[in-house]
């Protein structure tokens, strides 16, 4: 009996570690057009790097986090963190064009690190980025400036809610945990 239950439990321990196990072609097999611009976001060149991703909206109560979300870019950046922002209209909140979504982003708050073009984040209509994500995690964004902390295997170690601001000790203290 002793022996049937340590092998159940075997069984059931790689299943979990099988089943948070990066796709790592989900993550990074992708060329995205940057957000109001002529040039490609290749997430192939972000493999093997920490990540904080982010999705983002133009028009939303937590918008202010693009400065932070800036700062932590800054922080970290010669440590090898890659900031990716991600908008969406998943919650309404996004603006009409990407133009608008530029300014907001790259005018008004001076955001240096890379955004993409807006996507879908949650549902069926996610992105693969964010399907994957979400599988590793088993959280999907719930609103706009989610934030997933992402090692440099792929695998997804930390998800933020909205209400977690970029200035958090405890983001901070994921992200050191990855670099």
């Amino acid at each position: 009996m002793k022996k049937l239950f340590s092998g159940l439990c075997g069984l059931l321990l790689w299943q979990t570690a099988s089943a948070t196990e990066p796709n790592t072609a989900a993550l990074f097999e992708h060329q995205l057009p940057r957000l109001h611009s002529d040039t490609t976001l290749d997430m192939r060149q972000l493999a093997g790097q920490p990540l904080l991703v982010v999705n983002t909206a133009s028009h939303c109560g937590f918008t202010g986090q693009f400065e932070g979300l800036e700062a932590l870019h800054q922080q970290y950046k010669d440590q090898g963190l890659r900031v990716v922002g991600f908008p969406s209209n998943d919650f309404n909140q996004e603006a009409k064009s990407e133009e608008e979504a530029a300014q907001v982003c790259f005018q008004n708050f001076g955001v240096t690190f890379d955004m993409a073009a807006p996507i879908s984040v949650k549902g069926d209509q996610a992105h693969p980025i964010f399907k994957e994500i979400t599988r590793q995690s088993g959280k999907q964004p719930r609103w706009n400036f989610y934030k997933f902390v992402i090692d440099r295997n792929g695998r997804v170690t930390e998800v933020f809610s909205s209400i977690t601001g970029p200035e958090s000790g405890r983001l901070k203290a994921a992200i050191e945990q990855v670099l």
